[in-house]
């Protein structure tokens, strides 16, 4: 199905009736057919709005996407995509709420005070995406054809993250749609140049095994390979304890409170998605357990309570510079 340009045209209100009319004709021809490969769109679905200059950029699914450029108005429908956009010096005009959030993550909340929310983890919403007025949307690692077509309506759609959830290719690519390469590509040399510094100033504790771990209601949830946080762990050549080493079947593998000794090592970092609400006192449940009090890492104060919304989810630019501070507060040698 072929997706034409309204957004140039039409009213708010009537690209919206367009939007919906689009869903159903979607709807309709998937049932009639089955669904098409049309990754996050080509041949200029979703074309920039302005009759200005457009580039294209391959976006994390292969597909070409003309994207304006200069972008002005930006969806970010990840925390990574936020994370990125504000790294470059772009705020969005509206974001979805990160993992556990009612916002943007808590390490992102003041840089992003004011963005409307216009979706969460499970999708966005697409009336809220629509009144935002984009120029551009960063779809993060969003998979639903139907959804993307619907995006693809309103405004350029790129996925930015690709199966590996690097974050490093993410920020380039975002850096490309919103025009800002050096930037990026600025940014990333520093983390490197940081994460060297953390190498000196952990010294004797440089190479030792550190976990990564978060709590919630469901109980402990280790992080495996795959993930933002064990990529940094990587990057500083820290060693993992067990499990930690093997690709996890998804974001996080939950533990029962027997088998909490998997999540011991040298220095354990903790802690929940968010200090408000009903997560402020459940790292607290957790010291009291017997299974924890006898981690190694317990014993030794070798334990930090972390920001879980920046260690234990999506990650991104700002999240790897501000884990390194953590890293080098919580174990550079005294």
């Amino acid at each position: 199905m072929e997706i034409t340009d309204m957004s140039s045209t039409l009213t708010p209100r009537a690209r919206l009736t367009a939007v919906a009319a689009l869903t159903l004709a979607s709807a309709l021809t998937l049932s009639a057919c089955g669904s098409d490969d049309t990754g996050s769109g080509d041949k200029g679905s979703g074309q920039a709005k302005n009759a200005g200059k457009t580039v294209a950029v391959t976006d994390a699914t292969g597909a070409e996407v003309k994207v304006p450029e200069a972008p002005k108005k930006v969806i970010a429908l990840s925390e990574m995509d936020l994370d990125s956009s504000i790294a470059l010096g772009v705020k969005p005009v509206g974001l979805t709420a990160g993992r556990g959030q009612k916002g943007a993550p808590g390490y992102l909340a003041e840089q992003a005070k004011g963005i409307p929310v216009v979706g969460a983890v499970t999708g966005p919403d697409i009336e809220k995406v629509l009144a935002a007025d984009p120029d551009v949307i960063l779809a993060g690692q969003l998979a639903d054809k139907q959804v993307l077509k619907q995006l693809q309506a309103i405004a350029p759609t790129v996925v930015t993250i690709d199966k590996k959830k690097d974050w490093k290719k993410s920020l380039e690519l975002t850096g490309k749609v919103l025009g800002k390469s050096n930037e990026a590509a600025a940014f990333v040399k520093g983390y490197e140049a940081k994460v060297a510094e953390v190498k000196t100033a952990l010294g004797a504790n440089a190479g030792k095994s550190v976990s990564v771990a978060r709590y919630s209601a469901k109980g402990t949830a280790v992080m495996q390979q795959g993930v933002f946080i064990s990529d940094i762990m990587k990057d500083l050549a820290f060693k993992r304890p067990g499990i930690q080493n093997e690709k996890g079947q998804g974001h996080s593998t939950p533990l029962s409170d027997e088998d909490l000794k998997q999540i011991d090592a040298d220095w354990l970092f903790i802690g929940t998605l968010t200090s408000a609400g009903k997560d402020a006192k459940l790292f607290g449940e957790l010291k009291e357990k017997a299974a924890y009090k006898e981690l190694g890492a317990v014993k030794e104060k070798h334990v930090t309570e972390i920001d879980g919304s920046k260690w234990t989810s999506l990650g991104g630019a700002q999240a790897a510079m501000s884990v390194l501070d953590d890293i080098k507060t919580a174990m550079s040698a005294k």
